[in-house]
């Protein structure tokens, strides 16, 4: 990952670049005075704030390769129920 500093003014006049850099080469570093920001990709956010999926959207998301699944079914005789 490759940390790139910007002034504001520079980052402005820049920000198409910057965004792409921050997305393909990692965090952008943006000064303004004393101040300091960062630029990251959401997915780099996402991973450092260890954010995990939702239920719903784990039950909505396969697995991506259903050829590894085994397909295995009991052929055995159903117990009788009693009824």
């Amino acid at each position: 990952m490759t940390m790139q500093d910007w002034n504001l003014s520079e980052a402005k006049n820049k920000l198409s670049e910057v965004m792409n850099n921050a997305l393909l080469l990692g965090p952008q570093v943006i000064h303004r005075r004393n101040d300091v920001v960062i630029m990251l990709s959401k997915q780099e956010y996402d991973r450092l704030m260890g954010h995990t999926s939702s239920f719903k959207e784990m039950l909505l998301s396969p697995p991506h390769d259903l050829g590894e699944l085994e397909h295995v079914r009991d052929n055995s005789l159903m117990r009788d129920s009693g009824i």
